[in-house]
């Protein structure tokens, strides 16, 4: 991503940006699907640059922005899981190769084609990555290191990264990206510069996701259905433009693209409110994202507190009358102990729990909160 194709509404953020004294860990934080991740690879190239003038930072045209758009920096490390490795930057490959990749990427290679990406970075990766850091940069400038999501990191390799941030090699610089960042560790919080990317507000975020999409061939969906799934996934317009691709690339195993059609039908389902037949919705959904649906979930009950209070939907515009309708009906009391419950269950999202005890439980009472 060229700096000039940066997502417009992250554009202030970077300009507030001082690379002649950058700190030696950000961390960068705000809703998924908004950008966050292209932002920071840019970050981290710009980092990298050899180009001595900060106001052009990247330059994209030193030998450091060449290594680094083929995946070849030596003096660049990412820690993503396996999901999201195709995000990172790579070489250009006939059809008949494979992309090359750091050494963290080949250490679990094997015949990946049958396993399904893990969504987690091992202990193995973390600590191979930071023992290394005591060596000296190969280029003699930055080194950086690019870890997301933050909050997925396991125990034992967030501690192994504390050690790091507590006493950081020279010329080491960690991008550290979250979610939710009331998941990360309040110690890694603490020695880090916090950085909030911001949401785009409806009308720059869908103008920007069409403009997107018009450079797509063969991408055909209107204008309402844009707005509608931009609605959906809660204003987030990368998430929107890879559920869209997925879509038009009939990837039936994508995770997002599974993730939101259970979230459409979570969403009929809810809509029919004490009628709910919770055991098949949660049936029918279990297999997808169980953080994805919860957030769902949110979305859904905060527009349904809305409308019970005399407000408007924020995320649902388009399912007003239903939730006019509901709002008639609902304990008012219930429904905010519904609220709880739903945070309490994305505190714990990424826990190895069976997700469709854990749905089955919630649209039981979700089916509650309906009637005196």
């Amino acid at each position: 991503m060229q700096k000039n194709q940066m997502a417009p509404w992250l554009q202030p953020l970077w300009e507030s940006l001082d690379f002649a004294n950058f700190p030696n860990a950000i961390l960068l934080h705000g809703q998924s699907g908004i950008g966050k991740f292209a932002f920071s690879v840019e970050l981290a190239k710009a980092l990298l640059c050899e180009n001595s003038n900060a106001a052009i930072k990247p330059c994209n045209q030193c030998e450091a922005c060449h290594w680094f758009d083929t995946g070849n920096h030596p003096d660049f490390i990412s820690l993503v899981p396996e999901t999201h490795r195709k995000l990172m930057p790579h070489a250009d490959y006939e059809a008949d190769e494979s992309p090359k990749r750091g050494k963290a990427a080949r250490d679990d290679d094997g015949d990946s084609g049958e396993k399904k990406e893990k969504k987690n970075i091992s202990i193995e990766e973390t600590r191979h990555a930071i023992e290394n850091l005591s060596i000296g940069s190969h280029r003699g400038g930055n080194r950086v290191i690019l870890i997301y999501p933050l909050e997925m990191l396991r125990t034992d390799s967030a501690n192994t990264l504390l050690k790091s941030l507590e006493e950081p090699p020279a010329n080491t610089i960690f991008i550290l990206l979250a979610d939710r960042v009331d998941r990360v560790l309040p110690t890694i919080r603490s020695r880090c510069r916090l950085l909030a990317a911001p949401r785009p507000d409806r009308a720059q975020g869908l103008a920007w996701l069409k403009t997107q999409l018009n450079k797509i061939d063969d991408l055909k969906v209107n204008d309402v259905d844009v707005e509608t799934i931009y609605d959906e996934q809660g204003g987030a317009p990368f998430s929107v433009l890879n559920s869209l691709i997925a879509r038009r690339n009939k990837d039936e195993k994508d995770e997002l693209t599974i993730s939101i059609q259970a979230s459409r039908y979570l969403l009929q389902s809810m809509a029919q409110g004490a009628v709910i037949n919770w055991l098949d919705t949660a049936e029918k959904t279990h297999k997808a994202q169980y953080g994805f649906l919860l957030a769902s979930m949110q979305r859904w009950i905060s527009d349904l507190q809305s409308v019970t209070q005399g407000g408007g939907p924020r995320y649902y515009p388009k399912h007003i009358t239903t939730l006019q309708g509901l709002s008639k009906a609902v304990n008012v009391q219930r429904m905010l102990q519904f609220w709880k419950s739903l945070v309490q269950a994305r505190r714990h999202e990424n826990h190895p729990l069976a997700n469709r005890i854990q749905l089955e439980a919630l649209l039981s009472q979700y089916q509650q909160i309906f009637g005196s």
